[in-house]
């Protein structure tokens, strides 16, 4: 396989991960993880409750969060696909009862994508001469679906509910050696450095600046874990 090739393959695997759910499964489950832990261990440990308190809510926090991210995406996506063969659905009829008309709609998005007249109705025609082949290029090329990456609803929850849980054990896991401050600012510390990794990760996956992807990561969990400390502290004080 030639190194375009490959390239082409690989873009073609991504924009599959991204449309069955997978890839935003992923990226909002370790996210997730990182953020509502670190926000429920530092509100515990900032109302003064103890190291037992801390570990215990966040054990339970990583538990209740994964199970929650994994129903949800599976629900979501299962929608997703169900909302999706309804509209394959359709499209079977029309295939069935106006193939003239899909032939025409996607003579003219070849024509669209810079194909001459004479060349896209003849590729048109050709697509429609096979109802199989004029049901998915429609799915394609009209409707904008692809009939066999459609999203699976398994690969979004198990997805969530393992990225959940490891990216919780970032702020949880200095609580398991330790406690007090030094728990505290270690566990900052630690989901800090995990929010920089997966933030440049998404960036450069996306085609976006590294440093702005992994800053941004960074300033959301510092913000957030200010808030919640602040607030813990606050309550436990009353």
């Amino acid at each position: 396989m030639t190194q375009d090739a490959k390239v082409t393959a690989l873009l073609a695997r991504r924009a599959a991960q991204v449309q069955q759910g997978g890839a935003r499964a992923a990226v909002l489950g370790v996210n997730d993880g990182l953020v509502s832990t670190l926000c429920l261990v530092l509100a515990v440990a900032g109302a003064g409750s103890g190291a037992h308190a801390v570990r215990l809510a966040g054990l339970a926090g990583l538990l209740a969060g994964a199970v929650s991210m994994a129903a949800g995406e599976w629900i979501s996506v299962k929608a997703q696909v169900e909302l999706f063969q309804g509209v394959l659905a359709d499209l079977r009829d029309l295939v069935r009862d106006h193939p003239a008309v899909l032939g025409g709609k996607l003579e003219d998005t070849f024509r669209t994508a810079g194909f001459s007249p004479a060349t896209a109705r003849g590729a048109a025609a050709e697509v429609a001469a096979d109802d199989e082949r004029l049901y998915a290029a429609s799915a394609r090329e009209v409707v904008g679906v692809n009939p066999a990456e459609l999203g699976s609803p398994w690969t979004a929850a198990l997805s969530s509910f393992a990225l959940f849980a490891l990216g919780s054990a970032a702020p949880l896991l200095p609580w398991l050696i330790t406690e007090g401050t030094v728990a505290v600012v270690a566990s900052i510390g630690l989901t800090g450095l995990a929010g920089l990794a997966v933030g440049g990760v998404v960036a450069h996956s996306s085609g976006r600046a590294v440093p702005y992807g992994a800053l941004r990561q960074l300033s959301i969990i510092l913000l957030s874990s200010g808030v919640t400390y602040g607030a813990g502290v606050l309550f436990g004080t009353v």
